[in-house]
């Protein structure tokens, strides 16, 4: 996903250039950022090609943009010069593109936000060879590492174990939404239905298609139509699921919006009265800290979703969860709070405590910028010193 679309990509980033330093992004372009170069809240973006969406998730994709992201980095090495290359996951390849500028002395922090051997055995349903080629890629990763940046502590405690990595080394920063995502619902005067809402990328290991057989359920076995749902975002799997929802004849209880941003993403998420998290068991999900979490409790909606490890930790009261791994269980969860309406207020409070409380990314973008902070050996003062006066850091 490119910048800055890329919500925690983006966020710190933004980060990191508030605290001083230069930063450069290097990512795939889309239809809705074309640019190869473009300067955005002072920080650089570059932009590759992306193959076609016919070979997104393949070797091809992965071996393109390797070339490209190997081109872009000696490019900003010879005109600006790199001291830290933050990789990204996945792909776990990107280490690789880094090694020729760690073999000349610039630092290496691995941002791990996905286990991709988990995520390889949970499409695939199976290990094999190409399973432990990317245990061996992410062994790469982990000892070329001066710092470990995890998605969650799940991860960091693969890091330590997995990867052999020292305690102090390690560090876990959450996705949680900034000031600037959209914050709480819209009133919608005169609606009748409502509306389950979905906001995410849609490959095949989302589970977009769970949601859309749910509503297949909902309408043709629980007979409810009082409803619509909207399924806002883009990804390899949209033209399967939309073809999905065309062969259960449920196109009209489904709007798929596309990539949104702006006014129009706003406008949709305020329209949400119920927030989907349709992923799958597996145990890649299971250790996952979804995006969609944070962001569904900061527009303070309730949550249906499977009932994976992490999601149940961190939604706790603000959710609903399915009795069971098959969609149908996932409907019927959604049935119950579509029928309640003073459970929907209860679990949507609950959200927006935890939103208030508990998701504070300035708190996370500290302990980020920290991490750069050791890698560099700067002492503990220097980025306060160097603050602009519109930090996203605040000194609360």
């Amino acid at each position: 996903m490119p910048a800055p679309d890329d919500r925690r990509l983006w966020q710190e980033a933004r980060a990191l250039r508030r605290a001083g330093l230069d930063v450069s992004v290097i990512c795939p372009a889309t239809p809705e950022h074309p640019a190869a170069f473009e300067i955005l809240d002072g920080v650089e973006i570059h932009r590759h090609p992306s193959r076609a969406r016919a070979h997104r998730g393949s070797l091809l994709e992965y071996a393109c943009a390797l070339f490209h992201q190997t081109r872009l980095l000696f490019k900003i090495q010879r005109r600006r010069g790199v001291d830290v290359i933050q990789a990204c996951n996945p792909s776990d390849l990107i280490v690789l593109a880094a090694l020729p500028l760690l073999a000349l002395g610039a630092r290496f922090i691995f941002d791990q936000r996905d286990l991709c051997p988990e995520l390889y055995e949970a499409k695939f349903g199976r290990r094999g060879p190409f399973y432990w080629l990317l245990r061996a890629l992410e062994r790469l990763t982990y000892a070329c590492a001066d710092h470990v940046v995890t998605a969650n502590d799940a991860f960091r405690d693969i890091a330590l174990s997995r990867g052999a990595k020292a305690p102090e080394r390690v560090v876990s920063v959450y996705s949680y939404p900034d000031a600037a995502f959209p914050r709480g619902r819209a009133p919608q005067p005169g609606r009748k239905t409502l509306v389950l809402g979905y906001i995410g990328v849609i490959g095949d290991q989302d589970g977009v298609d769970n949601l859309v057989r749910a509503v297949s359920h909902l309408v043709d076995v629980r007979r409810f139509r009082d409803f619509h749902a909207v399924i806002v975002g883009d990804g390899p799997a949209l033209p399967s699921v939309r073809a999905l929802a065309k062969a259960l004849d449920v196109e009209d209880f489904i709007t798929f919006t596309g990539f949104l941003g702006g006014e129009a993403l706003a406008a949709h998420l305020a329209a949400f009265d119920i927030g989907v998290i349709p992923d799958p068991p597996n145990p890649s999900n299971d250790k996952m800290s979804m995006n969609k979490v944070f962001e569904y409790c900061a527009l303070g909606i309730p949550v249906v979703a499977f009932p994976l490890t992490e999601t149940r930790r961190l939604l706790g009261d603000a959710g609903v969860y399915a009795r069971g791994a098959a969609p149908r269980h996932l409907a019927e969860a959604a049935l119950v709070l579509m029928r309640d309406a003073g459970l929907r207020e209860r679990r949507a409070e609950c959200a927006r405590l935890r939103a208030a409380t508990a998701f504070d990314w300035s708190r996370e973008a500290r302990k980020y910028v920290a991490v750069y902070g050791q890698c560099l050996r700067l002492p503990e003062p220097a980025f306060d010193d160097r603050r602009r006066e519109e930090a996203l850091i605040p000194d609360a």
